[in-house]
């Protein structure tokens, strides 16, 4: 069966859709001016789910210097628990291959268990902590990195 959302990249256009996701997502939501500041960076692109209504979730990830960073990936709340999540982090993922990415990080709330859960479940491993890393409310954050290989 098809998924009911499409994958496409971001585009600077975009960012008063992912700020409203943004919002309803988290507690301390990136501004509009930050996501196209992401969106122009040539080391930084943005995937955007989209459903029939709409975006359903998006993922910004960056690349500098054979390394990669997952920066932001969310799903709208009411269309969680659909495959969306991981849908963005796969194809994310095989962005950061053609970049020639050798490894990935990203950092999660502590309290994230269900995002925690998306990232192991996708290869990533813990590998430390950042101590008050988020606000609102301040919170540790979990580093997790994952190891790319790359595909022949």
């Amino acid at each position: 069966m098809d998924a009911p959302y499409r994958i496409r990249s971001a585009v600077p256009a975009d960012a008063a859709g992912l700020v409203a996701i943004e919002r309803r997502a988290f507690s301390d939501p990136w501004s509009e001016a930050s996501f196209h500041e992401a969106l122009v960076s040539p080391w930084t692109f943005g995937l955007v789910a989209e459903a029939g209504r709409g975006m359903a979730g998006y993922l910004i990830a960056r690349e500098v210097a054979g390394t990669g960073e997952v920066l932001n990936l969310a799903v709208a709340p009411d269309l969680r628990r659909r495959g969306v999540g991981g849908a963005l982090l796969e194809a994310g993922l095989s962005a950061l291959r053609r970049r020639k990415v050798d490894e990935v990080f990203l950092e999660v709330r502590e309290s994230n268990i269900s995002a925690q859960a998306l990232y192991v479940g996708h290869g990533f491993r813990p590998v430390g902590q950042r101590a008050a890393y988020y606000r609102n409310p301040k919170e540790d954050a979990v580093v997790l990195r994952l190891e790319l290989q790359q595909r022949a």
